[in-house]
């Protein structure tokens, strides 16, 4: 049914449900398993009118950097341990300085993605709307399936 899994984390524990639910599930599938992170740029704040903004230096910017690969590191780390347990291998990938549902979009479409696996908090209301949802965007705007994890 599916042969090529994309599974996404941004390193919480609901994400890593999600994770461990893929990964059962391409195991049990044979299918192919892409575990994707995304880490968001810097906000730079520009200012507006008369207020001034704050711009970064190349070293805060190379800090954030470093920090972002460190963090994506462990996480995959985390998700390979997980697969191998299981008896499975996973392609790992970072992508940094991207928005997250954009990116697994494309990372579906570009890597032949049957399937894509997400977790979500379930927010509803108010709390959805400020916190936004990465899900919410990829069910909504992608074109590849999405099986959604509570």
């Amino acid at each position: 049914m599916y042969a090529n899994i994309l599974l996404s984390s941004d390193g919480s524990g609901v994400a890593r449900k999600g994770v461990k639910h893929g990964i059962a599930l391409a195991k049990a599938l044979n299918a192919k398993v892409t575990v994707i992170t995304v880490t968001e740029p810097l906000p730079i704040d520009y200012g507006s009118g008369h207020a001034s903004g704050w711009l970064p230096t190349q070293e805060e910017v190379d800090r954030f950097d470093a920090a972002c690969k460190e963090r994506a590191g462990r996480l995959l780390d985390e998700a390979r341990a997980m697969a191998e347990q299981i008896g499975i291998s996973a392609e790992l990938l970072h992508v940094p300085n991207a928005h997250p549902a954009t990116a697994i979009i494309e990372t579906a479409k570009s890597r032949g993605c049957d399937l894509i696996v997400m977790a979500s908090h379930g927010r509803r209301g108010l709390r959805k709307l400020l916190l936004g949802s990465q899900t919410s965007e990829v069910l909504a705007d992608g074109s590849v399936p999405v099986l959604v994890v509570r």
